[in-house]
């Protein structure tokens, strides 16, 4: 198994070592969606509407997959810190096999509630109609998805963040390829608009699956074929579900919080979901390098804290946190000075233009607060406190959010909506810290 320890040396030149390979995986993440909004923008307004109205619904089931993808990531970080790599394999295992069975699940209930979530969305006519035909085909290909990052979960768990970085690379390639000719018809292919967005997709995380799995099979040797007893799987999934649950289903409330922030920006036109759609994409990317280091947080604090190194896993999250502000300043900054030309990328339309640039002035303001939350939340799902860091988000979308975003949207429309992003953000953060204080002071391992 390749194996990078991360409870000796440098803390700030380890979590750089991390970082770096997973910022540019987190970039190439947002590189394939962008490409992808990218060139359906080319199709038209109703076309990237048709896409923005999909996000709500692929972040909830996503939502779910990184909570998997946490409690996995903490299990076996905590199994490798101890040199224990035959439970780790186990752990591996087992948490792909769950990933699986729900994968399924999610499959069917998606497929037969399409229709009725795009409405309540406030998806109507032709672009409700685009909109289920790009989701029936992303559903099929959820197995290509939540296994490749469950798997990449697994091999970020050793230390080792370049891997699963070339392999989202990879999918970013083939994505980028594939869309142009499948989304407009070359080389004798049919134009398939949307529908070949959807279908570009799921051929490159299906390649994705494969190489993860190769990965994990050849080289770290972190899936095992022995069957295991009831007893164990069971217990492993508890684990691993004590983890992900509380976090998938906090995780939930984001894509909820979105999805009501996408109904109530369709009262105004399409060209405002479309406007959010290219702002969110924005800040995804913009964002990356925090989320990166959250990321990384969970393999650093989960080794150091199987090793018993608690001064360690302090000291990681206080750093971090103060680079996450200087950060958020930094990118607010080149976002208020290129909004304009940034948002023109994507679209032609004045006021899709108008309104992503709007956004860019003043949600990222919360930027740096939001990427501390991150980063905590990292920290406590991975010391084995998932309650307290779900009950933040809870609170932060919930009972400080969307109130706020109502407020906005009565007092000043559409910029009303988009301060009361960034007053939510800031708020999530300083609750994040208040409440990781509590708990470190407190924490004996």
């Amino acid at each position: 198994m390749s194996k990078r320890d991360l409870t000796t040396g440098s803390i700030p030149q380890n979590l750089v070592r991390l970082s770096l390979p997973m910022m540019l995986g987190i970039i190439s993440m947002v590189a394939f969606n962008l490409i992808d909004t990218y060139f359906v923008g080319k199709l038209g307004e109703k076309e990237l509407a048709a896409l923005t109205f999909t996000f709500p619904i692929i972040l909830i089931i996503f939502s779910i997959i990184q909570g998997l993808g946490m409690g996995a990531t903490a299990l076996i970080a905590k199994s490798i810190g101890r040199n224990d790599r035959k439970k780790a394999a186990r752990e591996t295992t087992d948490s792909i096999i769950l990933t699986l069975l729900l994968t399924g699940t999610f499959v069917i209930i998606g497929l037969i509630t399409i229709g009725q979530v795009l409405k309540i969305l406030g998806a109507d006519g032709e672009t409700a109609a685009m909109a289920k035909e790009y989701l029936q085909i992303w559903f099929i290909a959820l197995f290509f998805v939540s296994v490749p990052f469950v798997g990449n979960s697994a091999i970020r768990a050793t230390g080792d963040t370049q891997t699963p970085t070339y392999i989202m690379l990879f999918a970013v390639v083939v994505n980028a390829v594939l869309d142009p000719i499948l989304i407009f018809g070359h080389f004798g292919v049919p134009a398939m608009g949307l529908r070949g967005a959807a279908i570009a997709t799921a051929i490159s995380r299906g390649l994705t699956m494969v190489f993860s799995f190769y990965i994990l099979i050849k080289r770290d040797k972190l899936i095992t074929f022995e069957i295991p007893s009831r007893e164990v799987i069971v217990g492993c999934w508890k684990s691993i579900l004590y983890i992900a649950l509380p976090s998938g289903l906090a995780r939930l409330v984001v894509p909820i919080a979105t999805g009501v922030i996408t109904a109530m920006l369709a009262s105004y036109g399409e060209f405002a979901v479309a406007a959010y759609g290219v702002g969110s994409r924005i800040e995804f990317l913009a964002n990356s390098v925090i989320f990166a280091l959250a990321a990384c947080i969970g393999p650093f604090v989960g080794q150091n804290l199987g090793k018993g190194r608690l001064d360690r896993v302090r000291e990681s999250v206080k750093l971090s946190n103060r680079f996450a502000i200087i950060w958020g300043l930094i990118a607010w900054g080149l976002l208020v000075l290129g909004a304009r030309s940034i948002a023109s990328i994507f679209n032609s339309h004045e006021e899709v233009i108008a309104t992503v640039q709007l956004f860019l002035w003043i949600v990222p303001a919360g930027f740096g607060l939001q990427g501390i939350l991150s980063i905590i939340n990292s920290n406590l799902n991975t010391i084995n406190k998932p309650l307290q860091a779900s009950v933040i988000i809870v609170i932060q979308m919930l009972v400080l959010g969307l109130p706020a975003i109502y407020l906005g949207k009565a007092l000043d429309g559409i910029r009303g909506i988009f301060i009361g992003i960034a007053f939510t953000y800031s708020l999530g953060g300083m609750l994040s810290m208040i409440v990781n204080k509590r708990i470190m002071d407190q924490f004996k391992g």
